[in-house]
């Protein structure tokens, strides 16, 4: 079979694209792992918040919003946002840099709030004193990642796309008005071909005698902490004015918690550094009334 497209990575990227393609095309998702999503769109900290990657993106994340609250019935029978709110927080020395962001977004029509110490306090009261400039976004929500990849892929089989998983891209060639295409499960043509590899996408390009575009893969460490006393569960998500962490709530007390980690990474299954873990911990310890008392989990991903 000819397909019309070959779209490389089935992680998020790729999945909803083949989901929303023409159900008349003849559409494969080519995956080199043994199930779909298993790197960057398995590994998210798995929040929506419209600031998060500055004014350039924000208006894609804006609008993704209304379909993210209330998808179609035909998509999913629930909605993938939970709201949990953020705030981004520094210490008395960092009103400048607060004052820069509430500006940066000026008129996109993000709503964000200037906070007194005092509603620090009462909104993450395991902060020490110091901690004493904010801004609160009261429409970050907690998303349900693997929920709506789930959805893309339910879709994009629905609409007759096929998956060929384990089979990792050899070699890809132009010619004669279509794509060859070499996998570890066999040979796949098709007229147009998709790069949707993550981290991988400059060695697609290569592969395929494209030239890269310079896509960069960096590293991401979170941990799972349990800490004395346990954190409050009604906490926002708490980022780092500075980049020097974030952390945001989990059940029982516990918090995901990153030193918002950026290390250069060759394309792999990446493995937290416990260096970076160590970090982590550190930074919320001088940050906080509250001592980590174990770092349950850790893992690391690729964003790319």
């Amino acid at each position: 079979m000819i397909y019309d497209v070959a779209i490389i990575g089935a992680g998020i990227a790729g999945a909803s694209l083949a989901a929303c393609l023409d159900p008349k095309l003849r559409v494969i998702v080519i995956e080199q792992e043994e199930r779909a999503g298993l790197h960057a769109t398995g590994r998210s900290a798995s929040f929506w918040d419209e600031c998060y990657g500055g004014p350039e993106v924000q208006p894609l994340t804006t609008a993704s919003g209304s379909f993210l609250r209330t998808p179609p019935a035909s998509f999913s029978d629930r909605g993938f946002l939970l709201p949990r709110g953020v705030l981004y927080v520094g210490r008395s020395g960092d009103a400048a840099a607060i004052s820069d962001m509430e500006s940066e977004f000026a008129g996109s029509g993000v709503k964000l709030d200037r906070l007194s110490a005092k509603e620090i306090s009462a909104r993450v009261p395991v902060f020490s004193a110091d901690w004493s400039e904010g801004l609160f976004g009261a429409d970050c929500s907690d998303i349900d990642v693997a929920g709506l990849h789930a959805a893309y892929l339910g879709q994009a089989r629905r609409r007759g796309v096929h998956f060929s998983l384990r089979s990792r891209v050899d070699a890809a060639q132009w010619s004669s008005g279509r794509w060859r295409v070499s996998t570890a499960t066999g040979p796949i043509e098709a007229r147009t071909l998709v790069n949707a590899a993550g981290a991988w996408a400059d060695e697609i390009a290569l592969l395929a005698g494209v030239k890269p575009v310079g896509i960069m893969p960096f590293r991401r460490t979170i941990s799972q902490v349990r800490t004395d006393p346990p954190a409050p569960q009604m906490m926002p998500l708490v980022i780092d004015i500075n980049g020097g962490f974030y952390f945001k709530p989990e059940s029982g007390g516990r918090l995901w918690l990153s030193p918002h980690d950026e290390t250069p990474s060759p394309p792999c299954d990446a493995a937290p550094e416990e260096l970076d873990i160590a970090l982590a911990v550190s930074r919320f310890e001088e940050a906080s009334l509250c001592r980590v008392a174990a770092v349950e989990h850790s893992w690391a991903g690729l964003r790319s």
